[in-house]
Order: structure tokens, then C-alpha cells, then sequence
């Protein structure tokens, strides 16, 4: 409990004010709660003794109704404190790890796995709101309220029979301790199960074709039947232990009560006390039934929120593979690769080898090479998506990692293999490259991608919605969106990763000659398994295995007698080029 408060001091140190208000509140209320049972002993006094009188009725009724209204506002008044602040740790925390998510290199996501991410930012955020909420409510309502009461119950009525009528209360204590403990484990355990099944429901949704498609219902249900039987097991463990704390309140109370009215006849019988007294103090026996219980309660949420805030702090404590140390700025764009090299963090081997091109300001770069022979990998060297390897790569004469990664980026306009589009307008996913872009600028990038003939089709043109992913769309068209989404960024280096490979001959040729006369004086790097789409490249070069097996412009390369002129004549008789 105490560590989950530790873990979110720079929240309470922001709020303090606000919290020191909560708790004069919490105290002042649980003041004003202690009356009415003093006045039910008063008044059985009254009548026991015969003084009761109807100025005296009229005051304890008037007494009453007071402290009830008053109670009531003070109640409000702090409770609404407390949850407004716990929704408010939770934005705090889902907006720093949604920050957090869009800084993280590839190789986090590669550790993590979706389902796992989506667990954190849904259930233990629940968790921690609800350990910020219900949980300081019950610390404080509990703490301040219990001691009150014993307070009261020993200065004003009996010191003696409150201690013997407390006795049971610290076994009550440890007990609660070491279940708090337990379901605190038992609790990430099940988040973490949770996570997993999370992922494959996931999966499941985003490959029911595929599943559908071979015939594999069966089999995949039969998967997330054991992986939801696995969380059952293990959120059921949690909850059994959850359990145990009402019944042991309920026995612990229970002794206390059967002390409280032994002992106590036993005074009234020896005229220490009164008949009032003795009904007073079961009142207030009775009102400790909700804050004994409400600790037990107290440790199972405060041990569950701490559990998840542990979580949330693993990815907020994750320190990027990529730092962004970088303060130099580039003018020109010439790219120099000096004996680059990389592996993968979770690769055995090198995915480059000694990697030599250099490529001038306004230049093209023609990347080609059989699947699989490190096109990609390449390319996300200019991206820093990845910890350098070894040698040098230089833009504009500087060190790619002494360069702003965020300058850097905006410089270039990047289209992927994956085509990823968001649930939005054709419009808003083509703006997503440069929101502040005109008209004017949107038609150009439409018109270079060749994506004009297919907006006319489409039932609302740019205002058309693409569907989940794009799933309302067909490959060509996702690409040209793509491309389209680069173009209006107008960037001063282009890199398009085998971005027309899911459009016709024609279409490809249309955009290739659009993008050299709109890039004259721009660099260019185009990645492709097609040849047209390079022919006109100022350089190109064939990979193999993570290595340049070939170099030169398109002539040179044709007429010699490597992979390069094996796809060119294939192509040439009437291939198309994927080799």
C-alpha cells in the first residue's frame, strides 16, 4: 500500500493542497458521525432516569438532523475530490504511455507483444484508477473513521472494555497483510494471462480470413478456449482470496461483540456504567464493522493497483534503443553509406554487410534484390529506427546519429510494404503527411500517385471511408493512398519500399514519370523487385544475403551477366519482373 503511494508521490506533491483539503474533510465527517450514537445513549438515559423531557426530544431531534445534512455535504464534498483525482491520474498515465508508444523503436513492439500493450493501457489503468479512487477513499474513510470511533469508545464511555473488546483486531491485521500479499502476486500473474489472451483475440479477429480460408475454426477456437480457461484459473485465484476477507471481518467483529456484551453487563452490573453507555458502545461496535472491512478490501485493491502501476512503470521506464542525442542539421541531401553494417537485436547474424554507396543531392537510388535480401533493412538505417551498427552512414556530411531524429524524419517521406492506413477519410489519410497542406497541394499528390481515376469511383470521392485498416480498399489502392500521403509531404528525400507492387505495368509507369519530373534536384530511393520501376535510376544496386552484389546504372547492369540481367531479360520477354 505504501509502495503504491511512493510509486505516485510526484502526483500527491502536485495535489497536496488538494489532498490536505480531502482529509480535514474525511475527519470533520467522520466527527460529525460520532454524534448520533452519543445521543441514542443520552437519550435511553433520559428515559432510563425518567428526565426526558419534549425540550429535550425537540433538541436531539433538531441535533439529528443537523449533523446528518451536514454529513452529507461534507461526504460529497471529499468523495467527489478523491474520484475526480483518480480519473485524473489515470489520463495522466494512459497519455504518457500512448507518448511513450509513439517514441519506442521497433525493437520494443518486437519484445512486446499487442495484446500484452493493450492489457496495460485498458485493465491496469482500471485498476490503478480504481486503487486512487475506492482505495484512498477507503484508506482514509477507514483509517480516520476507525480511529475516531476508538477514540471516542475509550475517553467517553470505557478505556477498559475497549481494549478487551479490540483484542481481536490485530490478528485481523496480519492476516489481511499476508493475503494482501499473495493477491498482489496472483494479480500480475493474471494480468499477464489476461495480456496473452488479449493478443490472441486479436489475432484471431485480424486473420479469420486466413483461419477461414484453410478451415482451422475448430483448431483456433479450441487455442483460445485453453488460453481463456488459463486466465479463468488464475483471476479465480485472485478472487478466492478476495473472498476470504468479509467472513474473517465478520468472525473477528463477531468476538469482538460477544466480549463487548460480557464485559459490559458485567460493568453495568457493578455500576460502572450505564445501560445507555453499554448500548452507545455497541453502536459504535457496530459502525466498525464497514472500516475493519473496508482495510481488507483496502489491501486487495491497493495490492491490485500497485501490481498494475508496477506494469504501466515498466513501459513508462523503458529507455528508447534509439536516443535522440542528435543537434545537427542537414541542408543538402547527399547520402553516404561507409562500410555500414547491422544485425537485428533478436538476429544471430548480420542482416548488412559492409554496405558502400554514396548517393549525391537530387540523385536516385534503384534498390533491388531477391526477397529476403535485406532491401528493407537498408532502408530503415536513413529511418534510425534501430541502434547504429557498425561503420558510418553520412547525410549532408554528417553522421546520421548526430542528426535531430525529428528533423530528420520530417525531412523524409517514407511509404512502407505494410500500407498502413487509419480508420478515416481517403482525405484525412492522404493529409495525415502534412495536415496544414491546400488544396492545390492535396490534387498534386493525388494526381502524381495516380489515384484520380479511383476517387471518381469511389462513392464519396476524398470523403469515402476506408474501413478498418483500409479493408475497403483494394492493394493498387491502398498503395497509391500511400504514396499520395508521402507526396503531399513534398519531402526532400522519397523513399518508396516496394510501394507499386500491387499496381498494373501502366499505373507504375505513370507514377514513376510524375515522381521524376516533380523530384528534379531531390533525392529519390526506390526499393522494388520490379525493374521498370528503377531503369531510370541515377545508381542501382543488387542486393544478396545483406550484402551489394552488383552496382551501376541500368545499361551497365544489363548487359552483364548477374542477377541483375537474369531478371532484366526475363522481364524484357514478357515476365513481370518479380524474380
Amino acid at each position: 500500500m505504501l509502495d503504491f503511494i511512493f510509486k505516485l508521490k510526484w502526483y500527491f506533491s502536485e495535489h497536496k493542497f488538494k489532498y490536505l483539503l480531502v482529509i480535514l474533510l474525511a475527519v470533520i465527517s467522520n466527527l460529525m458521525e460520532v454524534i448520533p450514537p452519543q445521543l441514542i445513549g443520552w437519550t435511553i438515559d433520559l428515559i432510563d432516569t425518567g428526565e426526558m423531557t419534549q425540550g429535550y426530544m425537540w433538541m436531539i431531534f433538531i441535533i439529528f438532523v443537523i449533523v446528518i445534512i451536514l454529513t452529507y455535504f461534507l461526504l460529497y464534498t471529499w468523495f467527489s475530490l478523491l474520484f475526480g483525482n483518480a480519473y485524473n491520474i489515470e489520463r495522466i498515465l494512459r497519455l504518457r504511455m500512448m507518448q511513450k508508444f509513439l517514441t519506442l523503436s521497433p525493437g520494443f513492439y518486437e519484445r512486446n507483444k499487442t495484446g500484452e500493450l493493450m492489457a496495460k493501457a485498458t485493465n491496469d489503468m482500471r485498476s490503478i484508477n480504481k486503487a486512487m479512487g475506492f482505495g484512498l477513499i477507503t484508506l482514509l474513510d477507514a483509517s480516520t473513521f476507525l480511529g475516531t470511533i476508538v477514540l471516542v469508545m475509550a475517553f467517553t464511555i470505557s478505556l477498559e472494555l475497549t481494549v478487551f473488546a479490540l483484542l481481536p483486531l490485530p490478528l485481523l491485521i496480519i492476516i489481511e497483510v499476508q493475503l494482501g500479499r499473495l493477491i498482489n502476486k496472483h494479480h500480475a500473474e493474471s494480468q499477464k494471462s489476461f495480456g496473452y489472451m488479449n493478443d490472441s483475440a486479436l489475432e484471431a479477429v485480424e486473420g479469420v480470413r486466413l483461419t477461414r480460408s484453410y478451415v482451422q475454426e475448430d483448431a483456433e477456437a479450441g487455442r483460445f478456449t485453453r488460453m481463456t480457461d488459463d486466465y479463468l484459473r488464475k483471476f479465480m485465484k485472485v478472487e478466492r482470496l478476495d473472498a476470504l476477507f468479509q467472513p474473517l471481518t465478520i468472525f473477528v467483529v463477531s468476538l469482538s461483540f460477544i466480549i463487548a456484551f460480557g464485559y459490559g453487563a458485567v460493568l453495568v452490573n457493578e455500576g460502572r456504567m450505564s445501560v445507555g453507555d453499554v448500548v452507545t458502545f455497541n453502536i459504535y461496535l457496530n459502525m466498525l464493522i464497514w472500516p475493519m472491512f473496508a482495510m481488507g478490501m483496502l489491501f486487495n485493491i491497493m495490492q491490485r493497483g500497485n501490481a498494475s502501476l508496477a506494469r504501466i512503470y515498466e513501459i513508462l521506464d523503458t529507455e528508447d534503443d534509439v536516443p535522440d542525442a542528435g543537434t545537427g542539421h542537414i541542408s543538402s541531401h547527399a547520402i553516404d553509406f561507409d562500410a555500414v553494417s547491422f544485425s537485428y537485436p533478436s538476429s544471430s547474424g548480420r542482416n548488412l554487410k559492409d554496405i558502400n554507396i554514396r548517393l549525391g543531392a537530387g540523385e536516385t537510388l534503384g534498390i533491388v534484390g531477391r526477397t529476403g535480401s535485406g532491401k528493407t533493412t537498408l532502408i530503415k538505417q536513413l529511418l534510425r529506427l534501430y541502434p547504429p551498427g557498425g561503420g558510418s552512414l553520412i547525410i549532408d556530411g554528417i553522421n546520421i546519429t548526430r542528426l535531430d531524429r525529428k528533423e530528420l524524419r520530417e525531412r523524409i517521406g517514407y511509404v512502407s510494404q505494410e500500407n498502413i492506413l487509419f480508420s478515416r477519410t481517403v482525405r484525412e489519410n492522404i493529409l495525415f503527411g502534412n495536415p496544414g497542406a491546400d488544396e492545390e497541394t492535396l490534387q498534386r499528390a493525388i494526381e502524381l500517385s495516380a489515384l484520380d481515376t479511383d476517387l471518381e469511383r469511389m462513392p464519396e470521392g476524398l470523403d469515402t471511408m476506408v474501413g478498418e485498416k483500409g479493408v475497403a480498399l483494394s492493394g493498387g489502392q491502398k498503395q497509391r493512398i500511400s504514396i499520395a500521403r508521402s507526396l503531399v509531404k513534398d519531402p526532400d528525400i522519397l523513399i518508396l519500399d516496394d510501394a507499386l507492387s500491387a499496381v498494373d505495368a501502366k499505373t507504375e509507369a505513370r507514377i514513376i514519370r510524375g515522381i521524376r519530373e516533380s523530384r528534379k534536384g531531390r533525392t529519390t530511393i526506390i526499393v522494388t523487385h520490379r525493374l521498370s520501376a528503377v531503369q531510370h535510376a541515377d545508381m542501382i544496386v543488387v542486393m544478396d544475403e545483406g550484402e551489394i552484389v552488383e552496382a551501376g546504372r541500368h545499361d551497365e547492369l544489363a548487359g552483364g551477366r548477374g542477377w541483375y540481367a537474369e531478371q532484366n531479360q526475363y522481364y524484357r520477354s514478357g515476365g513481370d519482373g518479380n524474380g
